[in-house]
């Protein structure tokens, strides 16, 4: 067994979250502490701003080069925060772009620097390798939530509704399907910020005070990414042309609010999956926006919980699905699979930084 803290930051863009896990990449034994650091305004809207330019960014831009430093200090300051004895970190990183379809997916952070800062092993840049054999990158979580699902009842699909959203089908045999479903929480945010002074629907409030104007959800709904089968994936703003020229525009700030709920229940409950699964387990940021959960028990007509009511934490699911997956990275066990990611075999990932990497850099700047 590794002791591993996974770190987290997601497309959200609302902090890094940091767990603590114990696990052989196989079995998930004991869960420790987990935490979650919120970014500051000033972080949070770099990240936005190279989020929005990433297609022209280059590696060397002194723009990127200075957020990816502040980053990666945030996430050795969970490492820190954290305060438990591990073997290895698992560090996500933050995505700024992802398009598999042109081959690339990019995660920045810098993470010989936070191998030399905190003294541990860091596991890193899971999705590359998938990405250059051809498969997606994504979803990573599934052989996570596999583990955890052990005992419970089959088919069960797992939904995490980050900024994008995801789902992990099981099996009654354990077989896994997975794919990014549509939109998350991505689209409301965007909505919510623009419109209100408020950075999201707390709750769901704004949304659950407007109604779903249904011939623009129609019209969102016919995105062509909704016809291709799984496994697919998406970038946090691929949807950001097609919802400005569904006429949502037009619509008053809750009953927007509505449809964009709606636009992520619809996309998730319609999702091509092997067979309709016995409940629907809701993870993520977006189990606690009680519109988009209800639109979703309303599409689906199946049982939808959050995550808490299998014993599960939501809010340290990805964070110590990291910890798992820089365990299976050290173990040398595959991270993807053609079911999950459209790979054409089980395929390792990640690589690994060491402190001792650090020592043909100059130790003595003090920042990444």
């Amino acid at each position: 067994m590794w002791r591993a803290i996974g770190l987290m930051s997601g497309t959200s863009l609302d902090g890094v979250d940091a767990a603590w896990i114990e696990t052989d990449g196989l079995t998930v034994g004991r869960l420790g502490k987990r935490l979650t650091l919120p970014y500051g305004s000033a972080l949070r809207g770099a990240l936005r701003n190279l989020l929005d330019r990433a297609g022209s960014l280059g590696e060397n831009d002194p723009e990127l080069r200075r957020v990816t430093a502040a980053l990666t200090a945030e996430h050795a300051g969970a490492v820190a925060a954290i305060g438990e004895a591990a073997d290895v970190i698992g560090m996500h990183g933050q995505t700024i772009l992802h398009r598999p379809e042109e081959g690339r997916t990019w995660q920045i952070g810098n993470a010989a620097w936070l191998a030399a800062q905190t003294g541990l092993t860091v596991a890193y840049d899971f999705r590359s390798a998938d990405v250059a054999a051809g498969g997606q990158g994504a979803p990573l979580a599934p052989v996570f939530h596999a583990a955890l699902a052990q005992g419970l009842e089959r088919p069960l699909a797992v939904l995490n509704v980050g900024g994008v959203a995801n789902v992990t089908w099981i099996g009654l045999d354990g077989r896994l399907s997975a794919f990014d479903t549509g939109p998350g929480n991505g689209p409301l945010d965007d909505w919510v910020r623009r419109k209100t002074a408020y950075p999201f629907d707390r709750g769901g409030k704004l949304a659950r005070a407007g109604r779903a104007d249904e011939e623009v959800l129609a019209r969102l709904l016919k995105h062509p990414y909704f016809g291709r089968p799984g496994p697919k994936s998406l970038d946090r703003l691929s949807f950001s042309a097609w919802i400005a020229g569904s006429g949502v525009e037009a619509l008053g700030v809750p009953d927007g609010a509505a449809t964009l709920a709606a636009f992520t229940a619809r996309a998730a409950a319609g999702s091509p999956l092997p067979a309709p699964p016995r409940r629907w387990l809701v993870t993520g940021g977006g189990r606690h926006n009680q519109a988009i959960m209800a639109a979703l028990r309303e599409a689906s007509g199946r049982s939808v919980e959050p995550v808490e009511a299998v014993g599960w934490d939501g809010d340290a699911l990805e964070a110590q699905c990291f910890g798992f997956l820089a365990a299976r990275v050290l173990a040398g066990l595959p991270l993807s699979f053609p079911e999950t990611t459209g790979v054409g075999r089980p395929l390792r990932g990640g690589r690994v930084a060491t402190p001792e990497g650090w020592s043909g850099l100059r130790r003595n700047q003090g920042t990444p």
